[in-house]
């Protein structure tokens, strides 16, 4: 039997379809094991409540102008580090230098003073003004015999009395050492009152720490009491919450409570470190100040939650997965859970971040059922 030109063609297409289709086969279901899955977890909640904090530093002190003047210096600005005694700021002191080289002479001045009082005094001391010759007034005659004859005379007829004048004289002459010595001792305490004038120019770091804000700029004049900077101790921070009257009678310095930063949700141990002993009468609430580890991450002014015990709250029991089982739907949270073999979606309805990292179903799943985790974006429930 002879085929045509024309059907050999057809029958070519026809043999490589049937070969085609002997040679494809359907492509297989996923199983169980192509997804990497968790049981849901069971865990407890309730018996404590969540209050908001801030982030403070260990120590902070705002130096303020002691005496008025023009800014001439300035450390650095904001996140500038400095040692305890170095310089912040410096104000003007021009005229308080010129007040204190005056001091400096009125010193040098009651000095000499002293000198010279202690001079007389030894001079009356050694060399009585009642024993000079030429102190004496005479009756015409030479002064020698006046010396001798006419102050004897003088003595005995009880005109005057040489003992109680040369006391007189050496009192007087005590008593201007010590008017010298008050002189000097009034010149030094003006000259260490200026020297403090001097010192409050400068304002210096406390202790080692930073520059978290300034008030001023070089060339700015102030008053006494007008902020300059604001400088504080960050090496190691501190939580500062208002805690509700009925939480703070739960807490005691030296408990450990979980503290969750607002940098990247971390967890960490914060240790209660001080309790106001008096509550707000308006807000009725206690502050309190927790301890942060060393190298805690974040800063001053960081918002952070604390976890602190609230017996009024019963503890009841529910569910978790990790975070990478939840998906978002449009605005609703759901996890694929595996049922006979196969994903299906579920519905859930999702609580608060645990401190383990996972999340907390309040409802939509039962313990033990296995959830999908990083489920692919194609996955279609049922199939």
């Amino acid at each position: 039997m002879q085929i045509s030109n024309r059907v050999k063609p057809s029958l070519l297409v026809l043999a490589v379809l049937c070969a085609g289709a002997f040679l494809t086969s359907p492509t297989p279901a996923r199983s169980e094991t192509d997804y990497q899955t968790v049981p849901v977890s069971t865990t407890s909640t309730g018996g404590e409540a969540t209050v908001g904090g801030t982030v403070i530093p260990f120590k902070q002190v705002t130096l303020t102008a002691q005496s008025p003047g023009r800014v001439t210096f300035l450390a650095g600005a904001e996140g500038h580090r400095a040692k305890a005694g170095e310089v912040l700021l410096q104000i003007g002191d021009e005229s308080i230098q010129a007040q204190r080289r005056a001091a400096m002479a009125q010193i040098a001045q009651a000095e000499a003073a002293l000198r010279n009082a202690q001079m007389q005094y030894s001079r009356e001391l050694y060399a009585p003004r009642t024993n000079s010759m030429t102190g004496i007034p005479g009756m015409g005659i030479p002064s020698t015999f006046d010396q001798f004859f006419t102050r004897g005379f003088s003595d005995s007829l009880g005109f005057t009395n040489t003992t109680v004048e040369r006391q007189a004289d050496l009192y007087s002459r005590g008593v201007g050492i010590n008017q010298a010595q008050s002189a000097l001792a009034q010149a030094q305490a003006n000259l260490d009152a200026l020297d403090t004038r001097v010192r409050d120019t400068r304002s210096v770091a406390p202790f080692d720490g930073i520059i978290i804000n300034k008030m001023v700029e070089v060339g700015d004049t102030v008053q006494p009491g007008t902020p300059l900077v604001t400088y504080a101790f960050t090496d190691y921070l501190r939580i500062d919450a208002e805690i509700p009257v009925r939480l703070a009678a739960g807490l005691t310095e030296g408990m450990i409570v979980p503290a969750r930063l607002d940098v990247g949700g971390a967890t960490v141990d914060a240790k209660v470190a001080q309790i106001f002993p008096v509550a707000d009468p308006k807000r009725h609430t206690v502050r309190v100040k927790f301890d942060l580890p060393y190298d805690t991450p974040g800063g001053p002014g960081m918002y952070v939650e604390v976890t602190v015990p609230d017996a009024s709250v019963p503890t009841r029991n529910g569910q978790a997965i990790p975070n990478e089982a939840l998906i978002w739907r449009g605005s609703l949270p759901s996890v694929f859970v595996l049922e006979d073999g196969k994903p299906s979606l579920r519905l859930v309805r999702v609580g608060y971040p645990l401190p383990d990292g996972r999340i907390s179903v309040v409802s939509g799943l039962n313990g033990g059922e296995q959830v999908i985790l990083n489920p692919p974006a194609n996955l279609i429930s049922g199939e």
